[in-house]
């Protein structure tokens, strides 16, 4: 097991959903914040911003960029992300999913909207992990996970951030979006350093205030998955779509789009 966990970690992930483990990328918090610079100053085709009238701030969220951010693929390949995935998801091997930049400057009113991953992707499978690492110490504006909605057994309507409409037409087939704080959930949420990480199922509900505070909160995200993710058909485009993909339902990832960065001998 890496050094960076305990059996309580592997344990606590496995059983809740969600687990913090400090310092995951602490030795690439430099190289982070220059992938997410040159991210925001070179968006890729999927960046979008909150520009709501009446909303302060500034909202900034790109993905699926590390194969053009040489930083973000340096971290991706080279940090420890790869073997602490392997060992939270129980997993031999480790593939890339996709990398997520979300930032939110000073006085950014707009919150991250309770959601989950899953529904939202064409992957299928219990063994996969996000990372959500602050580049900035977070307090009020970090990451919030639902303990054990993972294992709910109806995921989560998937909606449109900005439209706040279904991504699906089947909407039976989901629950509707909760309000964990005023259901009286269990939300697990933490003052982060730069460099800490919160792990979590891509069936963990979660989302985030806005920041409110007068400094910047910027977050690399990593999605990895493991040995039982399968390619599946949604009712729908899902997001990120991977145009031409060519995957077939209950294909492994194709490893030239999804290398694996780790495998247990």
């Amino acid at each position: 097991m890496h050094a960076l966990l305990t059996q309580d970690h592997v344990d606590t992930f496995q059983r809740d959903g969600v687990v913090l483990i400090k310092g995951l990328f602490a030795d690439h918090v430099e190289t982070i914040r220059a992938g997410i610079e040159r991210n925001m100053n070179e968006p890729g085709p999927y960046a979008a911003e909150n520009l709501k009238e009446g909303e302060g701030g500034r909202f900034f969220d790109d993905y699926c960029n590390w194969t053009r951010i040489s930083e973000f693929e340096d971290v991706i390949r080279n940090s420890d992300a790869g073997e602490v995935a392997a060992d939270l998801m129980q997993s031999k091997r480790v593939q890339v999913f996709h990398d997520h930049v979300l930032v939110k400057e000073p006085g950014t009113s707009k919150p991250t909207p309770w959601h989950q991953d899953g529904p939202y992707y064409f992957v299928d499978g219990m063994q996969n992990v996000s990372f959500w690492s602050p580049m900035d110490t977070v307090k009020g504006a970090s990451l919030r996970c639902v303990a054990g909605s993972h294992a709910w057994e109806k995921p989560v309507l998937p909606t449109r951030w900005l439209a706040e409409t279904s991504f699906y037409p089947n909407e039976d087939e989901y629950m509707a979006v909760p309000d964990p704080d005023a259901e009286g959930m269990e939300i697990r949420e933490w003052e982060m350093e730069p460099g800490d990480a919160v792990a979590f199922n891509y069936g963990t509900l979660h989302g985030a205030r806005g920041n409110t505070t007068d400094t910047r909160r910027r977050a690399f995200s990593l999605r990895l998955v493991g040995d039982d993710a399968r390619y599946v058909e949604r009712p729908g485009p899902t997001s990120p779509p991977f145009p031409g993909h060519d995957m077939t339902p209950g294909q492994v990832l194709r490893e030239d789009w999804f290398p694996v960065i780790y495998q247990r001998t």
